[in-house]
């Protein structure tokens, strides 16, 4: 029965100090991927550009290649879009949509993740000596859930990782 009461008291001053710390928390979380792709700033965007393209090189569509995909009939560019939904528990359900495009510059996503909620990414091109320097970010607006607050502390490690794999098979797609 001490036992009982040792556990209950733990948890009695766990639980709140989880809240209190959540309290300073960032409330958004940013994660940032850069590679020089060796192919033009034309070549990445109209991989990136194009949503039936992200089958090509997308960390996701690796992770699981039968995963339902739902294009809609704009496949480039603004209003391009597509949802997928996976039995892959990681990957799940979601939908992604180009919102911002400029030619060779500059793509901008909404990304509809059903469990967790909406992020957006970027994929700002840039031309270098020997090719194009990509930038993919993605952030996401955590809000005051102390639990999304404590897993954002990991989404750089985690998603990141994605976004590695993603830049480095977009370039093996380039060459």
């Amino acid at each position: 029965m001490q036992t009982f009461f040792i556990l209950l008291g733990a948890l009695a001053v766990i639980i709140p100090g989880c809240f209190i710390v959540s309290l300073f928390l960032p409330a958004t979380v940013k994660v940032v991927r850069v590679r020089v792709i060796s192919a033009t700033p034309a070549a990445v965007f109209q991989q990136i550009n194009t949503v039936r393209n992200w089958e090509n090189w997308s960390p996701w569509h690796q992770a699981d290649p039968h995963m339902k995909l739902l294009y809609t009939d704009t496949e480039s560019g603004i209003g391009a879009a597509y949802s997928w939904e996976s039995q892959n528990r990681q990957i799940g359900k979601g939908a992604m949509m180009i919102t911002s495009s400029r030619l060779n510059e500059f793509i901008a996503t909404d990304m509809h993740f059903m469990e967790q909620g909406l992020a957006k990414a970027t994929f700002k091109l840039e031309p270098v000596p020997g090719g194009t320097s990509v930038t993919w970010t993605m952030t996401a607006e955590l809000g005051r859930n102390p639990f999304k607050k404590f897993m954002g502390l990991l989404m750089d490690k985690w998603v990141g990782k994605d976004f590695e794999k993603g830049l480095a098979k977009l370039e093996s797609v380039l060459r």
